[in-house]
Parts: structure tokens; C-alpha cells; sequence
């Protein structure tokens, strides 16, 4: 005597609401599903979502729909095969509405503001403007402006008091103004 339920009785049984039933189902078919599934399909995160709602679909009920006509693992492959379907149509009409979105997009941003003046930084009249200030200026400057750091904070990266750095940083955009002007 075999002492292993059949599917159909573990259906019946987890159409009633009995855990270890489904429990029991989908360790015996859920391997299988997602192997059939992956041939159908090359992403693997796809399959095993689908997988797991195609047996959660029969927890929720799917269970009592069986109506024992038939093999259970064909019953359960075409839950299987039409949920991945309506996942891949899901999967494409998403990709077609985010194709139309972009057209509509701008496709060269605008910089912000940081990117211009790192690029003046990098390449313009203020890259020499600001190579021409002294150590101790453009460090103030660098700390300040360019690192976002507050005035206490570049006090202690620097090992000067806030005051200094204060006084430093008004000069250093001093002398940049009348540089750049």
C-alpha cells in the first residue's frame, strides 16, 4: 500500500484549508513547474514569481477547481503556463509604455548646478582662478564649497578655528570675484 496521499486527495484536502496538505503539494510540484517554466522563459526571477503565485492562486482557492478530471500536474501546468503568459504580456506592455515615455522625455538634461561648476572648476577661467589662490585659501575653498562641508566642519578638517575659516573664505571669494571680473 502506498502511503503517500494522491494529488487529487491533497487537493481536496487543501481546498478545506489544511496547511500541511499544500505544503506537502507544492514540495512535490513546485520543482518540476519551475523547471517546466524555465523553458518557456529565461528570466529566472519571472519564473519563480510566477511559481509562487500560481500556488498561491491555490491556496486562495484554485484548489477547489480542480474537478478531478484529468491529471493534477496538467491541471496545474496550465495554471502554471497561463499565469507566466499574462506575466510576459504584463512584462511587455510595461516596456512598451515606458518606450513611449522616454520619447517624450528631454533627451539631454539640463546639468545642474553642481555639474556647471565642476565643469568651470575642471575647465574654465575659474580652474586658474582658483589655482592661483594660496594654499590656505583654496583648502577653505575646497572644504567649504566644493565638499559641502559647514564652517565647523572645515574648521576641524582643517585644525583651524571657525573664525579663520570664516575670514578665509571671504577672502578667497574675494579675490575670485576680481579674478573673474
Amino acid at each position: 500500500m502506498n502511503d503517500f496521499p494522491r494529488d487529487d486527495d491533497l487537493l481536496a484536502r487543501v481546498a478545506t484549508g489544511d496547511r500541511a496538505a499544500f505544503e506537502a503539494f507544492y514540495r512535490r510540484h513546485a520543482g518540476w513547474l519551475g523547471l517546466r517554466l524555465r523553458h518557456r522563459c529565461a528570466d529566472l526571477t519571472l519564473v519563480d514569481d510566477v511559481v509562487q503565485e500560481t500556488f498561491l492562486g491555490i491556496w486562495r482557492g484554485g484548489a477547489g477547481r480542480y474537478r478531478e478530471q484529468g491529471d493534477v500536474t496538467g491541471w496545474l501546468w496550465r495554471i502554471g503556463s497561463r499565469r507566466l503568459v499574462d506575466a510576459l504580456r504584463k512584462q511587455s506592455a510595461k516596456e512598451r509604455l515606458r518606450q513611449v515615455l522616454t520619447r517624450f522625455r528631454v533627451t539631454t538634461p539640463e546639468p545642474s548646478a553642481e555639474d556647471l561648476v565642476l565643469r568651470g572648476v575642471e575647465h574654465g577661467d575659474l580652474a586658474g582662478a582658483i589655482g592661483r589662490l594660496s594654499p590656505e585659501l583654496r583648502a577653505v575653498l575646497q572644504a567649504t564649497v566644493l565638499d559641502g562641508l559647514t564652517t565647523g566642519e572645515a574648521a576641524v578638517l582643517l585644525g583651524i578655528p571657525a573664525g579663520t575659516v570664516k575670514t578665509r573664505a571671504m577672502r578667497a571669494r574675494k579675490q575670485l570675484r576680481q579674478e573673474l571680473a
